[in-house]
């Protein structure tokens, strides 16, 4: 697979099949997302990846808080409370469409929240990484830490494997902290759900639409 199609082929993948990912590739992926840039060679990511009983030990935990309504932990705000314009619609027109591939009304609040609780299963991915970062590491790094994780996703697509970033988790910092030792001067950002998708769930079916060239880049000089 070359990086065009590794690219185009990538998706947030929210349906898994029951299959396991062999620790191997996953060295290997991560090994080679090495090279990924960062500024002045920091590397500011650090991260746990979990499978089997630890994993099912920690989404045990959060199920149980989600039931709960427990309180959330969130360490940081995931979208600027004054998201608004292209930005808020495009956030809301993808939950629509993920919706209603998944065949969920607006009014079912059930339902949605049946859909809610199933990030926190990783939705039946096999493997969770787990991100994390210094708290003194400031926008630039987690610039790089997106890119990292956009290097991990691309050669896990190489792989024939599949992910979904998942900033949900950070929801659930507490009991993700009571699960799995992250040092206390780190902050917690991400999941990322890893396995192979299920290539007949509608909800990995749906068209993700994408802003055209010309309504976020202008070219000057040419």
């Amino acid at each position: 697979m070359d990086v065009r199609e590794a690219v185009t082929t990538r998706r947030s993948v929210r349906a898994f099949l029951d299959r396991a990912v062999d620790r191997a590739v996953l060295e290997r992926v991560l090994e080679a997302a090495q090279r990924a840039p960062s500024g002045g060679n920091v590397q500011p990511w650090n991260a746990v990846v979990l499978a089997g009983a630890p994993l099912a030990r920690m989404q045990a935990a959060i199920a149980e808080a989600v039931a709960a309504r427990a309180e959330r932990s969130t360490e940081y705000d995931i979208y600027p409370k004054a998201l608004d314009g292209a930005y808020e619609e495009r956030r809301v027109d993808v939950g629509e469409k993920m919706y209603e591939a998944l065949a969920i009304a607006r009014d079912d609040k059930r339902g949605r929240f049946a859909q809610f609780a199933h990030n926190f299963q990783a939705f039946g991915a096999p493997v969770v990484l787990l991100v994390h970062t210094p708290r003194t590491m400031g926008p630039p790094q987690w610039s790089d830490i997106g890119m990292w994780l956009q290097t991990v996703m691309l050669l896990l697509r190489a792989e024939g494997l599949d992910s979904c970033p998942q900033e949900s988790w950070a929801m659930y910092t507490r009991q993700i902290r009571a699960s799995v030792a992250i040092p206390e001067d780190h902050i917690f950002f991400c999941g990322l759900a890893i396995g192979h998708r299920d290539p007949a769930a509608p909800v990995n079916l749906f068209a993700v639409p994408r802003a055209p060239l010309a309504e976020v880049v202008r070219f000057e000089g040419f």
